[in-house]
């Protein structure tokens, strides 16, 4: 994808396997249901008081309530709240659908009637009337508040991208270019500033409206006020300075004679009674009314995704200073515990616990009702995600009462807005023997990712709690929703499965069997019998920890589920037990702070997938043995063979995938979205995408030792397909061995049943007659005891996971690093480092490992940006984890003090940095020193001031020692940077965003060494870091997915369909905006780019962008790659000069990101190269394209052909500036590397040949000129010589190769022939005729120059 981050690169490699079968049998039923859906909107009219009607677009399926939405977004309308909407004078229904109601129609006209006011109307309109007052104000998204987030992309495009291009007049385009970047964009700059990266936007400059909007001190109003109809007072100043009292009352907003200190009810003088707040200041106020108006025009024209609530909150590390403003609602928020929205709902505190396990109980048997619960789930899910946010902050911030006040302050727990807070400290001895506190701080995200897990597998009648784990000021806190009833109860009667003391005494329930038995196979986790205090075998179907509590509403709830996958042994040291070498000999098991180390979900299925290609390869090897034996016997030339083979194969081919699997639970996992490991792929087109080893095994010696070849180190896949082709009929054997399978192991010839069992055993299958690993989660838990007759069983199941931890060690983590060297993995900063570690199942407490690993291999030098992002991600998460602790001993008044003096530890080059103990603002009268601060775990409120920047440093060291196991050499921050080519600007971004540190956006001088960089007044705020699981939309992704697949075999227009079908559907539930949909808008944008729709492809980039900084933040690596994309769309649609200020813009962030030093920028710098090229600033283009090439060189080796383009870009640049000696030299090293690697006869080759030719001519040409100058003065007759400016199609040609879009030029009839090729291909395939469809694809978009 050249590119495209590892996370579309994943979802590519998943619908390639799905793409043959799974997609193809559902999709026609699923494109019937989303015709049901997808039906007609149509236009009513809208009659409003005061303005004149006009027409809007709706959909039988919106209710009334979004009508009203929108009214209250427009500009014109903007100001009503409180109205009902009225067809032929009967008032509808809010919560209707348009389609049910009688006689709305194409063309009605809808009327808005104003409505009488209450209390609750009243809080609602000023509310809405101050959201409009701030609606260009961004200080909501600095802070951190509703939702909002912060996005400078219009900055760059000067406003829309669509209309901006045909402003322009195209004649003088070039002209109006300025090109040059600011200085510290340039190649080489070492300079980093941080105030570019949140430019300020002219926009924002604010307006003022109103001077003070707030309740006024006279509320309530009293009773005989009340029966008059007043409902509250308000008080403001207005631009002029006229101080006012106004009362809202049942029939509108008017002035009274109130004054701050005289209440006086009556209307003013010449009052104006009106239904709108607005109408009435705009009467008042002058200014009011011209700059109410200006600002709303604005607001409108902004583009929605600048404007939309995002799912989740998002955090800015960098803020400018904002100015706090006066705000009534802002006052009112902070005090009450419900939040804003809360207003409008019944019963005004919600029932988080109800409203989440209700709506997954909504049905789910077609495509309306799964999307419908899925938008609920969705929901509730980011609700309860913000209001467990907000109660842990207030938790730690001292704002709640505990409900064990007596207890002292670490063991206290809390309860407010209906969930449930605990904090992560080992109460009670409760994790002593697993590892004290550390256990304690490790168990909520363990706990997490189970609830994520079963969420995933979704199982009817099993409840899991809403559960959000809060990193904030140092603490860890758990947010949970509360089972009914269970508060009333001790834990010991309410638990009826599992165990609450670690496996000491353990009880089970017939119940939660059935409903845990569902989740076994997708989960992989084995059900097994323990002892209990009487030495009686409990059947269980998941880890003792977890326990099942059947609540008042007669749900079953599970709950702590922080062994849902097996141990880790690598970081878990067993008496008397050992590893195997792959796992030794990197010198595990080493110890860990607490005993909870569990693998990865990800793991477990990477590692089930290989054993299940092994066992197909063993029993296919196996099969052919017999084949050939029997053929010996009878002399039958084997071909014939083949048609004997069992007829199932032509059945559902679903069978055959999920090996023996019950294919009903198997197309369940696979329409869940969550992985789709579970085998669903033929397992010849795995084969090809698996790189693990495959050499070839003899056939003779059955069941293999299990570790022997497992593990070995990865071969390529290209080894693996030559193996496979070598051996005759493997393919054959291979079916027979998937059709065996696909039995229960019934009416099977014993022959084939001993071949299976052979196999089985060999991979460690918990059945003998089909593949199925299990894991046993409780093996190794301190405490539980196994009964005896299992022992055997236990031997296999530790077996099988210290295979699993071998093969961590040997084959996922080199995969990785290889996935780093061939570029198919580009991390570019700590969190998408993390992302492609857990992708491939490797936990972070690897990192000291992988960076070991990435140190030994020969091919390092192509690896320094990998192993320059994992140190930094290793050292600032020492950081952190010192950071967590130094916090907690800091009261709240010494906050920001501390704050500055640990990041001038961190970061400054001062070498004393001295803590400045606030000065008290304020002289108690008497110090007394009884008053100790309650805070969570307040110790000495002063020890963090004695922290010096060497002790921090060295602390650092041992952490990284202790917990990854890696030795950092450093004793100060500028050793580090200088040994390990870090920036301190990386570091502070990184350090800020683990931690949640809000620092005023400013130049920073870190290498002073007369005075610290930080002062405790640049530390803005602290946020929390919040972590939460992410409910997917299923159908939305499959549509998704089978949009890529089509995409992959060349149906454009199929594919295009399909993804936005995907993109409706995404919309439908998750709103407008979320990351999924940046996806498939990102990827609509290249689809409409490569069919030729221009405008079409830089609209929906734009949205994508947006939706990047929005969701993802402004300088996630995403964000960088989605303004790349923007910026080639914008040249191609003839803007020049946006299309460059995106690219200066993407480049200035991967500076601060991850530096200049990154194979990502190399692709960039071609970029910026190519387009000042278009806009002849040779010189400027020069120093980009050079960058690019020495990059190149650097991570691709010098004989890459990414090497050869970067020589021949140069080359051409060097042509335009009739430089023939340089371009030649480096035109010939491109021919060489093109002669080497591809044959003489190649088209590249001979194309550079060409270009040889032709320089060769114009040197000699130019060369003849000068020559007849020098020789007849200035007589001489000069053949003018052509200096051509390279033409924009070239340089878009070149453009769209470097960022690996390719353009087969065919005609229609070509096309036509393609489609029945590639149908004829699928249909055979369906049949089990040919193995390998996908493998000569025809029509590749991906960059199909080859890449060594």
């Amino acid at each position: 994808m050249n590119g495209d981050g590892a996370h579309e690169r994943t979802e590519e490699a998943e619908s390639k396997q799905d793409g043959s079968s799974e997609t193809d049998g559902g999709e026609e039923s699923n494109e019937q249901e989303v015709i049901v859906i997808q039906d007609t909107g149509f236009t009513v009219k809208i009659q409003a008081p005061g303005t004149e009607q006009f027409d809007l677009q709706v959909s039988p399926q919106e209710m009334v309530q979004e009508i009203h939405q929108v009214l209250m977004d427009r500009e014109d309308t903007c100001h009503r709240t409180c109205f009902s909407l009225q067809l032929d004078g009967n008032v509808l229904d809010n919560f209707a659908e348009l389609k049910s109601i009688e006689g709305l129609q194409e063309g009605s006209l809808l009327k808005v009637v104003e409505e009488p006011y209450t209390v609750r109307e009243a809080r609602i309109h000023v509310r809405h009337i101050r959201d409009l007052l701030k609606s260009l104000d961004p200080s909501d998204s600095y802070n951190g508040v509703d939702c909002n987030s912060l996005s400078f992309l219009s900055i760059f495009t000067d406003g829309d991208l669509g209309d901006s291009g045909n402003r322009k007049k195209k004649g003088n385009e070039l002209e109006q270019i300025d090109c040059t970047p600011p200085e510290h964009i340039l190649p080489g700059s070492k300079d980093r500033p941080l105030l570019p990266l949140q430019p300020q936007n002219k926009e924002w400059k604010p307006m003022p409206c109103l001077k003070v909007l707030t309740m006024s001190g006279w509320n309530p109003p009293p009773g005989n006020r009340k029966m008059h109809g007043d409902l509250m007072y308000l008080y403001m100043v207005t631009v002029e300075e006229r101080h006012i009292s106004v009362t809202a009352s049942t029939r509108g907003f008017y002035l009274n004679q109130s004054t701050t200190y005289t209440f006086n009810p009556k209307p003013a003088n010449h009052s104006f009674l009106s239904h709108s707040l607005v109408e009435l200041l705009s009467q008042i106020s002058p200014a009011f009314k011209k700059n109410f108006t200006a600002m709303q025009k604005k607001r409108v024209q902004r583009h929605p995704f600048e404007r939309i609530a995002t799912p989740f909150q998002l955090y800015s590390w960098t803020a400018p200073q904002v100015d706090h403003a006066m705000d009534c609602v802002r006052a009112e928020d902070a005090y009450t515990s419900r939040l804003g929205y809360e207003e409008h709902i019944p019963g005004q505190t919600r029932d988080w616990n109800e409203e989440l396990q209700t709506t997954r109980e909504l049905p789910r048997k077609n495509l309306p009702e799964r999307l419908l619960r899925e938008r609920a789930i969705f929901k509730v899910h980011s609700d309860f995600a913000a209001a467990a946010t907000r109660g842990a902050m207030a938790v730690i911030d001292g704002n709640v009462m505990a409900i064990n006040p007596g207890e002292e302050t670490r063991m206290q727990m809390f309860i407010w807005n209906n969930i449930f807070f605990s904090l992560g400290f080992d109460v009670r001895d409760h994790y002593l023997e697993l590892g004290g506190d550390a256990a304690a701080h490790a168990a909520p995200t363990n706990d997490l990712n189970g609830v994520r897990a079963y969420g995933a597998v979704d199982v009817e009648g099993l409840y899991t709690l809403g559960t959000v784990v809060v990193d904030y000021r140092g603490y860890r806190v758990t947010a949970q929703s509360i089972i009914p009833g269970i508060l009333e109860r001790e834990q010991e009667q309410s638990v009826i499965y599992g165990s609450i003391d670690f496996g000491k005494t353990v009880v089970s329930h017939t119940k939660y069997l059935e409903l845990l038995e569902k989740t076994s196979r997708p989960l992989k986790v084995q059900r097994h019998n323990v002892l209990n205090e009487k030495d009686e075998a409990v059947d269980l179907c998941s880890s003792v920890e977890c326990k099942g509590i059947i609540g008042n509403d007669g749900r079953h709830y599970i709950l702590d589920l922080l062994r849902t996958f097996p141990p880790d042994l690598n970081f878990l040291p067993v008496e008397g037990e050992d590893l195997p070498p792959e796992s030794q000999r990197q010198g595990f098991p080493r110890q860990h702070r607490h005993r909870l180390a569990c693998l990865r979900q990800e793991l477990i299925e990477a590692f089930v997938e290989h054993r299940y290609l092994l066992f197909m390869k063993m029993a296919a090897l196996q099969l052919m043995q017999q084949k050939a034996n029997r053929d010996a016997k009878m002399n039958i030339p084997a071909i014939t063979e083949t048609t004997e083979t069992p007829s199932e194969s032509n059945a559902d081919t679903t069978q055959t995938q999920t090996a023996a699997s019950d294919s009903s639970s198997a197309a369940e996992i696979s329409t869940d979205g969550v992985s789709p490991t579970e085998n669903n792929s033929s397992t010849a087109s795995q084969a090809a995408t698996d790189g693990e080893e495959k050499a070839s095994k003899p056939a003779t010696n059955g069941p293999l030792e299990p570790t022997a070849t497992q593990n070995g180190e990865c071969k390529s896949p290209l080894e693996g397909k030559e193996f496979e082709e070598s051996i005759p009929g493997l393919a054959q054997a291979k079916e027979l061995a998937e059709t065996l399978v696909a039995e229960d192991g019934t009416c099977i010839d014993p022959k084939s049943r001993e071949v299976v069992l052979n196999a089985c055993k060999a991979v460690g299958s918990i059945s003998s007659t089909s593949f199925d690993i299990r894991f046993n989660p409780d093996i190794f838990s301190p405490g539980v005891r196994f009964p005896d007759d299992s022992a055997d069983d236990i031997q296999k199941q530790k077996q099988l996971l210290k295979d699993a931890a071998a093969f961590l060690v040997s084959c996922q983590i080199p995969s990785l690093v290889k996935d780093c060297l061939d570029h198919s993995a580009l991390p570019l900063d700590g969190a998408t480092l993390t992302e492609s570690l857990h992708q491939r199942g490797i936990n972070v407490r690897y990192l000291g490992s992988v960076l070991e690993f990435v140190d030994k291999t020969p091919a390092k030098a192509q690896l320094e940006h990998f192993y320059r992002i994992g140190i930094s991600e290793l050292i600032t998460r020492c950081a952190k984890h010192i950071f967590k602790t130094y916090l907690q001993g800091v009261e709240l008044s010494a906050l920001s003090a501390a704050v500055s003096h640990f990041l001038n530890c961190f970061l400054s080059s001062f070498p004393d940095a001295v803590a400045h103990l606030p000065p008290d603002e304020l002289v108690s009268r008497r110090k007394s020193r009884k008053r100790r601060n309650r805070v969570p775990g307040g110790g000495d409120n002063t020890a963090w001031a004695s922290l010096t920047p060497s002790e921090l440093w060295k602390n650092i060291a041992s952490e990284a020692k202790s917990y990854y196991h890696f030795t950092v050499h450093c004793e100060s921050v500028d050793q580090v940077v200088e040994k390990y080519g870090l920036q301190k600007t990386t570091l502070l971004r990184e350090i800020s965003v683990k931690t949640g540190i809000q620092i005023l956006i400013k130049e920073y001088n870190f290498d002073s060494r007369h005075k610290p960089a930080f002062t405790e007044e640049e530390i803005l705020n602290i946020f929390p870091v919040v972590k939460h699981v992410n409910p997917k939309a299923s159908d939305a992704f499959h549509f998704f997915q089978s949009g890529q697949a089509k995409v992959q075999q060349g149906f454009l227009k199929e594919g295009c369909e399909l993804i936005n079908e995907a993109l409706n559907l995404f919309n439908n539930v998750y709103g407008a905006m979320h990351v999924e949909i940046c996806a498939c808008l990102r990827l609509l944008a290249r689809l409409n780019y490569i069919m030729g729709d221009h405008p079409e492809a830089l609209s929906n980039q734009q949205k994508a962008v947006l939706m990047s900084e929005r969701v993802l933040g402004i300088e996630h690596p995403n964000t960088i790659q989605e303004y790349m994309h923007l910026s080639l769309y914008c040249f191609a649609n003839g803007q020049l000069s946006t299309a460059l200020k995106l690219l200066y813009r993407a480049r200035y962030l991967m500076l601060m990101v991850s530096g200049e030093d990154h194979p990502e920028m190399a692709l960039l710098d071609s970029n910026i190269g190519l387009v000042l090229h278009g806009v002849m600033e040779y010189d400027l283009s020069l120093r980009f394209l050079e960058n690019a090439l020495t990059i190149n060189t650097k991570y691709h080796g010098s004989r890459s052909l990414k090497v050869a383009l970067s020589h021949h870009l140069v080359a051409r640049v060097y042509e335009s500036k009739a430089e023939f000696r340089s371009a030649l030299q480096h035109e010939k090293e491109g021919y060489t590397i093109y002669k080497n690697q591809m044959g003489e006869l190649h088209e590249k080759t001979k194309e550079s040949s060409e270009y040889l030719k032709y320089l060769t001519q114009q040197a000699v040409a130019l060369q003849r000129t000068m020559n007849e100058i020098y020789k007849n003065g200035s007589n001489a007759s000069i053949t003018p010589l052509k200096f051509t400016a390279p033409s924009m199609a070239s340089v878009l040609e070149q453009l769209n190769i470097i960022n690996g879009i390719i353009f087969i030029p065919l005609s229609q009839k070509d096309l036509e022939n393609l489609k029945a090729e590639v149908q004829r291909r699928q249909q055979l395939q369906e049949l089990g005729k040919i193995e390998e469809p996908t493998e000569d694809r025809p029509l590749e978009l991906e960059d199909t120059i080859p890449i060594d």
